[in-house]
């Protein structure tokens, strides 16, 4: 038999609380004490209140006793879950511990139904989501053992560092389907432009003695793995001369006003480590897909000069690929520290006569004066070697830098947004000092911080607490009539 208990919200212990905060900071004590601190007194004294606030709200909403029975609909046929046992369950929100007192469900066979668990829309794990919510976002930004101090501080509510590490990979878990079913804006910008490239992530050692204080000779502190980074963005057209880049290049002492370039539209970045360039760059040509289904932007593609990587553009994208001219410059020097000292007035000027021959169009004459250099130095070893990898790398790439043409298109020719994209989305949080990363946690926080980046976590969150109550509660149930 069902002992029926009937509760009673009671709004006292609220009341009593503020009442107490009130009388405090009216006491002859308080009117002593500096503002900061009664601010910092008064934030704690109220987080109480808050949460007492809250407690009497949840007994508002009863405990889940919608009848006698349930039944569920199920493939093997109906299910009766007719025993019924009232328990209590915890959960930490950003107020504070709360208890809930809720009916549940159950049969022989099988988990207990709490409705008063879907009404709330409350998560599996004891976190509320708001609270899951706020630590996701200090940890995408800040080192984990940091975030959750953050939040203790701001909440009063204290989560452990592995808690938060727990939460971290459920939190990325519709990373995927979000983007697959999300809609952007309608772009103004007529060039819909992807970039490509991969960026280094230091990983924990797999097992095996743990590093010695002092490293040997040829020992590296960790073993980086490449993560695939991409971006998709929409921009209106530029039209520029190749003089007007070799001054954003160079410095200048009396630059000429060059107009501020168009801001990427509906920028999306993102990145993994697990799934490889070939699942990264068919993401890439969905997400354009997805922005350009009519196909009437002019489609490019920015990347380094990989070939296996371009070869894998090409073909999935369909796209004009253009050689990122951060890539040739980072060769160029390479050239000029052959022939002149680094540093040197020299090697600028090397660098910036090539670079702006390159950008008018000269790039197989660039090719033709290095190997001459070659020959006429009789240069041998090192550095006969450097220049002929920098000629054969411009040479290779030649198709992919008709520079002159794509700056009289207004196109991009340099890839700032994916370059940016491996700063701010991997070094900025993944590289710093002593970090290591796990496979599963590297990814996790890859994907969130990517997410925050594009501008879209608050929408993402929204999405995650939707698909998490459709896993968890998936089967919806009838009454059954007294």
């Amino acid at each position: 038999m069902t002992v029926a208990i009937c509760f009673r919200p009671d709004p006292r212990p609220a009341l009593v609380e503020f009442s107490l905060l009130e009388s405090w900071l009216a006491s002859s004590s308080a009117l002593q004490l500096p503002l900061h601190q009664i601010e910092s007194q008064q934030q704690a004294k109220g987080r109480e209140v808050q949460r007492l606030l809250l407690q009497a709200h949840l007994q508002h909403r009863g405990n889940g006793d919608v009848g006698p029975a349930l039944q569920l609909e199920q493939p093997d046929g109906a299910a009766l879950y007719s025993h019924r046992r009232l328990s209590t369950r915890s959960l930490t929100t950003v107020f504070g511990a709360v208890e809930l007192v809720r009916m549940g469900y159950s049969r022989p066979s099988g988990p207990s139904i709490f409705p008063l668990d879907k009404a709330l829309a409350l998560p599996a794990r004891s976190f509320s989501y708001e609270l899951q919510r706020r630590l996701v976002k200090a940890a995408v930004q800040n080192p984990f053992l940091e975030s959750v101090q953050t939040i203790a501080e701001l909440t009063g509510v204290g989560v452990s560092k592995r808690s938060l590490e727990e939460i971290l990979p459920d939190a990325a878990r519709d990373f995927d389907a979000f983007y697959q079913h999300r809609s952007v804006a309608t772009p103004t910008g007529s060039i819909l432009v992807a970039a490509v490239d991969g960026k280094g992530i230091p990983m924990v050692k797999p097992g095996g003695p743990p590093p010695r204080a002092r490293l040997t000779k040829g020992q590296k502190a960790n073993k980086k793995r490449m993560a695939t980074v991409a971006t998709v963005f929409t921009r209106a057209p530029w039209v520029r001369t190749p003089q007007q880049v070799i001054e954003g290049l160079f410095p200048n002492p009396r630059p000429a006003p060059v107009p501020s370039p168009p801001r990427p539209e509906n920028k999306r970045v993102w990145a993994s480590l697990l799934k490889g360039k070939t699942a990264v760059i068919e993401e890439v040509a969905a997400e354009m897909d997805r922005r350009d289904p009519a196909r009437s932007a002019t489609r490019l593609a920015l990347t380094d000069g990989e070939r296996a990587l371009q070869i894998r553009v090409d073909q999935k994208l369909q796209v004009t690929l253009i050689l990122d001219l951060m890539h040739v410059l980072e060769k160029l020097w390479k050239a000029a520290y052959v022939f002149h000292a680094e540093g040197s007035l020299e090697a600028d000027l090397w660098v910036l006569d090539r670079t702006l021959r390159i950008l008018i169009g000269e790039v197989g004459q660039v090719v033709k004066g290095i190997r001459q250099s070659i020959t006429k130095r009789g240069l041998s070893g090192p550095k006969r070697k450097t220049l002929n990898a920098v000629a054969n790398y411009l040479y290779r790439n030649r198709s992919r830098m008709r520079y002159d043409e794509y700056l009289a298109n207004g196109w991009p020719i340099a890839s700032g947004p994916v370059e940016g994209a491996c700063k701010n989305l991997i070094k900025d949080r993944m590289e710093r000092s002593g970090m290591r990363w796990t496979e599963q946690m590297a990814e996790a926080i890859v994907q969130l911080r990517a997410i925050y980046l594009s501008g879209d976590f608050d929408r993402y969150w929204q999405f995650h607490i939707d698909q998490d109550q459709r896993r968890l509660y998936p089967v919806a149930w009838a009454v059954v009539p007294k």
